[in-house]
């Protein structure tokens, strides 16, 4: 049985299930505001989003391009969803579509020299950005999260799929 490290006292299975809760609510709240900070940061200071700043972060990854399919599957959203975004950056100059000569329907996007530069001055910034809202954290504290986060996530890699839902 587990012990709460404040009091020493065992902690019975509901006990442990809704602190368990507690901290899943803690992490996506915590997770939110984050995002919302760095959603205003890329709308009042760079004037772009969220999922451009993502397709470009993608795409400076993978220097040589991803096809709309893998850029999809990397960023764990639908085809549409990514096509939008790229008809967007590729209006503004910012990422360019590559046809494969063997098939016309597989299209590579890939940035431009312009969706480089431009991705690169954000990306500084950005960085910046993550760093000051992790600021109060310090060295022994990334690494404790980073550990537990990294057991946590090999732990939900290693349990089957759950069965699909009847609901439609």
């Amino acid at each position: 049985m587990s012990t709460d490290l404040h009091s020493q006292a065992p902690l019975d299975s509901d006990a442990l299930a809704t602190r368990r809760l507690k901290l899943w609510i803690r992490m996506l709240g915590v997770t939110r505001q984050m995002e919302n900070q760095l959603r205003e940061f890329l709308r009042v200071d760079h004037d772009t989003t969220l999922p451009r700043f993502d397709v470009m972060a993608a795409l400076h990854r993978w220097r040589d391009g991803l096809t709309m399919t893998e850029l999809s599957r990397t960023l764990l959203i639908s085809n549409g969803n990514a096509t939008t975004v790229v008809n967007r950056l590729v209006k503004d100059g910012l990422v360019r579509r590559i046809h494969s000569d063997a098939d016309r329907r597989r299209i590579t996007v890939k940035l431009t020299p312009k969706g480089l530069s431009t991705f690169e001055a954000v990306a500084a910034e950005h960085r910046q950005m993550v760093d000051g809202l992790f600021g109060d954290l310090d060295q022994a504290d990334l690494d404790a999260m980073r550990g537990v986060l990294r057991r946590l996530r090999d732990s939900l890699s290693s349990q089957p799929a759950p069965p699909p839902s009847d609901e439609a």
